[in-house]
């Protein structure tokens, strides 16, 4: 097990002050047996005039921030502290439901699956499906283990990434047919290909740790990260990162579950004032590991 501090901070500027609409957060971190939250600090400044936090309809822990005060200035500085214990790759055996694709799901669970397995972004010429479709084994039998982790494997070997400075995700084709894109980018392109071979997939919002130079090389730090959930009968929703070519949940602090990615914005909301009031957004992000523990 490890303790990770993940600081987190946003602040806007702007040329003259204005004033603010509702704000809503997602950075507390998703509590689960590999994952518990530690400590945590949330500092806003103006000060909100109210906080409230609810749950979406995902169960994401999401913080609304209202205010009554004008500033040139906004800034959100969060601070946790997690106590992370990976889950390091799926265990499937010859006996379980999934082992081999395709695979059957559970009739009592397909009803609550199926926004996660039917595609959300058009593929007119099937060219998302026919990528899909290539990770399967040439011999006629697939393990399903085999095919997640050659879509994943796929992705960080043969796609090129690279930040862009544009919102929002990119179009799944726009990403194969430039095979570069962001981890967003990426994450979005194998949730696509999943579903269209009938398999539930979700986004997951989250960080990412960068250990000591020399003993990863990943890319994704300095900001928010994003990878995929997929789920199986017998093992639940396991943790794919096509950008690092990670299985599991190693290095990876999750916070929200989405269907699309535009579900789950780290941060996103409103302000008043002239056109041109805006003047810039800063991000700071750093994930750092505090000590180390043994069971």
């Amino acid at each position: 097990m490890s303790l990770l501090t993940i600081r987190h901070k946003t602040e806007y500027r702007y040329a003259n002050p204005v004033s603010f609409g509702e704000h809503r957060l997602m950075l507390r971190p998703r509590d689960g047996h590999d994952l518990r939250l530690m400590d945590g600090q949330l500092d806003i400044t103006p000060a909100p005039s109210s906080l409230r936090w609810i749950h979406d309809i995902f169960g994401n822990t999401v913080a609304i921030a209202t205010f009554d005060e004008s500033s040139e200035k906004l800034t959100f500085n969060s601070t946790i502290t997690v106590e992370h214990n990976p889950v390091e790759e799926m265990t499937l055996g010859p006996e379980d439901a999934a082992y081999h694709y395709p695979f059957l799901y559970d009739a009592e669970e397909l009803p609550d699956l199926v926004s996660f397995m039917t595609p959300q972004y058009n593929d007119k010429d099937g060219e998302l499906t026919a990528w899909a479709l290539k990770q399967l084994s040439d011999s006629g039998q697939t393990r399903t283990y085999d095919l997640l982790r050659a879509m994943t494997l796929g992705i960080h070997e043969s796609f090129s990434y690279r930040r862009r400075h544009e919102r929002g995700t990119q179009h799944p084709l726009d990403t194969l047919q430039t095979k570069s894109g962001t981890c967003r980018d990426f994450a979005l392109f194998m949730i696509e290909a999943l579903r269209r071979l009938g398999i539930a997939a979700r986004f997951v919002s989250g960080y990412i740790f960068i250990p000591r130079e020399g003993e990863a090389n990943f890319v994704g730090g300095g900001s928010t990260h994003a990878w995929v959930q997929a789920y199986l009968p017998s093992a639940g929703w396991i943790e794919f990162d096509p950008t690092n070519g990670i299985i599991g949940s190693r290095d990876l602090i999750r916070i929200a579950v989405a269907r699309d990615p535009r579900q789950a914005l780290p941060l996103h909301g409103t302000y008043s004032g002239t056109p041109d009031a805006f003047q810039e957004m800063n991000v700071s992000i750093d994930v750092s590991s505090s000590t180390h523990t043994k069971d």
